[in-house]
């Protein structure tokens, strides 16, 4: 009897862990694991109309590899896995849901690929013609009346039958309310348009005493002087920018900045070519002394709170890399430094 009875709860107990190991197959955890992406060259994935790509050397861009920690083994494959990078999903998204993050980094991809189009016509002397077309909403604030109306992606074109064409102009119209005004609303989600009426909510950290509770920038269209495409395939963010911008530039300049060397690089530009911070920068430059580049550009350090010039160079001398890090403030500067740069020999 008491065999009988051992064998039974043996059996059972190891059904219990079968089915607990099943389980927490699928329990995804609250963390992405960020690695070294791929370094993707420039000259297939740009064309400029009336350009010619540089036959000499190579611009490439750098990506992260990110993935959700969708179980618990995902989760200890990160904690001993090299160069790889753990950051909780609030911190990454905030309280995005999967849509709206999606969408948020295609709106980047999207603003970056424009930016890149103007800086680097502008810096070959071109023009470019820029039209506001409405303001983006990246995020909206829990605890506000606009949470549940208003979802990352929309695009606000009109307050109180008022046209809106950018962030200022909008948040001029808000600074002559108070918290609990209603506002209506029309905006663009996704093709269709939408109206909604709206509470103001007071503010702490703004010149405005009261506003929706959002985060905004400009949704603009512009009109470059030729045609540019950019086959960026499934790559998202703004990171890019800077690269885009010189690979723009190259082929309308037909200088041939690269003189043989494979040259790779990351950062955001903005329409005049300065060059912003991004994320990843230490799983960037190793993916870049993985790939053989004899360049890397970064972003500079300008503001206190900066940190891409240092990291990298951090992680370069931790790891003893070879490759060449230079930091730009902005276009010019990484347009200057491959015009005095000697052929590769």
């Amino acid at each position: 009897m008491n065999s009988a009875f051992a064998k039974r709860m043996k059996k059972r107990s190891l059904t219990i862990i079968l089915v607990l190991v099943i389980i927490s197959l699928f329990i995804p955890t609250p963390y992405y694991l960020y690695q070294p992406g791929s370094v993707e060259e420039l000259g297939s994935k740009v064309t400029v109309e009336g350009g010619e790509k540089d036959p000499t050397g190579n611009l490439h861009l750098t990506t992260v590899l990110s993935m959700r920690a969708s179980n618990i083994y995902y989760l200890a494959y990160g904690w001993f896995a090299p160069h790889t990078d753990m950051r909780k999903v609030k911190e990454v998204r905030g309280d995005m849901t999967d849509d709206e993050y999606n969408r948020l980094l295609q709106h980047m991809m999207e603003s970056s690929q424009n930016h890149a189009f103007a800086a680097g016509l502008r810096a070959a002397g071109e023009k470019v013609d820029i039209k506001p077309t409405g303001v983006f909403v990246r995020d909206v604030r829990e605890d506000t009346d606009a949470k549940g109306k208003l979802e990352v992606g929309d695009v606000i074109q009109q307050i109180d039958g008022h046209k809106v064409e950018d962030a200022q102009a909008f948040l001029e119209y808000l600074s002559h309310k108070k918290a609990g005004d209603l506002v209506e609303l029309q905006f663009e989600r996704e093709g269709s348009i939408k109206e909604e009426k709206v509470k103001l909510v007071p503010l702490t950290n703004s010149t405005n005493t009261a506003g929706l509770g959002i985060i905004s920038e400009n949704e603009f269209y512009i009109t470059p002087s030729r045609q540019i495409s950019i086959d960026a395939g499934e790559i998202g963010g703004p990171s890019a920018g800077l690269m885009f911008s010189l690979e723009i530039y190259n082929q309308i300049s037909q200088k041939h900045l690269t003189k043989g060397y494979e040259i790779a690089g990351t950062g955001e530009i903005d329409m005049d070519g300065n060059v912003g911070q991004i994320g990843g920068i230490r799983e960037k430059i190793t993916a870049v002394e993985k790939a053989g580049m004899d360049i890397f550009f970064c972003p500079a350090d300008i503001q206190p709170y900066d940190s891409n010039e240092k990291d990298v160079l951090n992680e370069a001398e931790k790891e003893g890399y070879k490759v060449k890090i230079v930091p730009v403030k902005t276009l010019q500067e990484a347009i200057d430094y491959l015009e005095k740069l000697p052929p590769k020999q």
